[in-house]
């Protein structure tokens, strides 16, 4: 769907805006989520922490967001955490000078690309400011780190930390110890983090402030191989878009024999990961793991795989799959003095677990899902909208309806939305409007299911049930209604 479509509906529906939007000069790149959008995007968390943590026997922290400046200097955010930036010398405006390559070229520029080499693909490509039309100067790089001063004096530099993942790894000692010292320990979080983007745009797929959710899995680089739910997914096809090559189903399996990736560790995480957004509700074939060149990929990883789904931008990147060495835990053992190192039960030596992180963007999962999830139906002369979201991620599960305010309609419709919540079903009551009106606002912001109270409940004790993506509707006794949802809720 136009992304223009995505962003109307968000926006009349206050399912995220800009903070602070009655203010002109807030700065761009910061979202606030309304009343449906934060439970839709409670609910994408919630199904991640049953489906991918606790399903996996994963443990969960939550972490301050908050950090020294020592933990930047040992992971490298300090040096390395920078972007490309080119100003106008005319306007002054800033630019990222590899996105305005980008944009201009239609090809990927390498992360590792110099300044030097950014100054000549803009000369060669004769680019100026998109504004006014300058000059651009120098390239230059540009840390995208946001520092904060700690103390009653100011004089304790901290930062706000640009990924969820540095908690972790400062916790792996502790959590591993009451984790009952095994591995393979996946610790998540999830949490924000904080980048002082250049050029913020594309509403959430580019923000300064952005929701993540993570997990970082320890393992011994010895027994890479040794997964114990391997059987469960060896046959699993993984859409791979190898370098150089097109898009494949390869099993994980074939993954592991052929050596495109470093271990059946690996693949069974990658399985997990498309498993996860197959479950959220988008198609197989929207969703690939795309390989990244030396040049690309973070200078911290042996083996990395965006995540991507196909929207109406184009193919969006959701996760980052990075398969991290012991870098971290060496990087944090050698500044802190603090030993990393783990002896498992048995081993004569010991070593520093490796690591491979799946880090999701949350709120570019939010995006893509309202994005997959956007319809527009003709019925008729008239047209609808409606959100086909995963029941398990709509913002209400089921809305009740009566027909009037009159005659005990609303006092026993108001006694259905009542049962519904006592059994656990996340109802919500809605009385103003034509019932058509009211199925409108239920539709495009994805609730799957309405119930109407009519007269003919007063009479039978019976109510209308109607069905998001077909209209369809039937009559069910409110004493079996709660049964017959939740058998909905499971897919039964």
């Amino acid at each position: 769907m136009p992304h223009e479509e995505t962003v109307n509906l968000a926006l009349r529906r206050g399912l995220f805006f800009p903070t602070a939007e009655i203010y002109s000069n807030a700065p761009a790149g910061f979202f606030d989520y309304g009343p449906e959008g934060v439970k839709i995007r409670r609910k994408i968390v919630d199904f991640w922490r049953r489906e991918f943590v606790e399903r996996e026997g994963f443990v969960e922290i939550a972490g301050s967001q908050i950090l020294p400046e020592p933990v930047f200097k040992a992971s490298g955010h300090l040096d390395n955490f920078n972007d490309p930036i080119v100003q106008c010398r005319k306007c002054h405006a800033f630019y990222r000078a590899d996105k305005i390559l980008e944009e201009k070229t239609g090809k990927s520029v390498p992360e590792a690309a110099t300044t030097e080499h950014l100054d000549k693909l803009i000369a060669e490509h004769k680019l100026v400011c998109g504004k006014c039309k300058g000059t651009l100067d120098k390239v230059k790089k540009f840390n995208m780190m946001m520092k904060v001063m700690i103390g009653a004096s100011n004089d304790v530099p901290c930062y706000l930390r640009p990924e969820t993942c540095q908690n972790i790894f400062l916790d792996f000692n502790r959590i591993y110890k009451v984790a009952r010292q095994t591995l393979p320990l996946g610790i998540s979080q999830v949490g924000s983090s904080f980048r002082n983007e250049i050029a913020p745009r594309q509403q959430l797929l580019r923000e300064r402030e952005l929701g993540q959710m993570e997990t970082e899995v320890f393992f011994n680089p010895a027994k890479i191989n040794e997964v114990e739910r391997w059987d469960e997914v060896k046959a699993y096809k993984l859409n791979l878009l190898r370098l150089g090559k097109k898009v494949e189903a390869v099993s994980c399996q074939e993954a592991v024999d052929q050596k495109i990736v470093s271990g059946r560790l690996v693949a069974y995480c990658l399985a997990r990961v498309q498993q996860l957004y197959e479950k959220y509700g988008i198609p197989t074939q929207k969703l690939r793991f795309r390989e990244l060149d030396d040049e690309t990929k973070a200078f911290y990883a042996k083996e990395t795989w965006d995540f991507e789904a196909e929207t109406g931008l184009g193919w969006i990147e959701l996760i980052a799959c990075n398969y991290r060495t012991d870098y971290d835990l060496k990087r944090h053992g050698e500044v802190s003095k603090a030993d990393q190192s783990i002896k498992e039960e048995g081993d004569k030596a010991a070593f520093i677990p490796h690591v491979f992180e799946v880090s999701i963007g949350l709120d570019r999962t939010f995006y893509v899902l309202l994005d997959l999830g956007f319809r527009k139906e003709k019925r008729g002369p008239e047209e609808r909208i409606l959100l086909g979201l995963n029941p398990k991620i709509a913002p209400h599960f089921v809305a009740v309806f009566p027909l009037q305010k009159k005659d005990g309609l609303y006092e026993k419709a108001w006694a259905v939305h009542e049962l519904l919540l006592d059994h656990g079903l996340e109802s919500f009551f809605d009385e103003k409007g034509s019932i058509g009106k009211r199925y409108a606002r239920v539709d495009e912001v994805g609730v799957p299911f309405a119930i109407t109270v009519d007269y003919d409940t007063l009479k039978d004790e019976t109510v209308t049930l109607r069905e998001r993506n077909t209209m369809a509707q039937s009559r069910v006794k409110i004493s079996e209604l709660q049964s017959l949802l939740w058998r909905k809720w499971r897919g039964k």
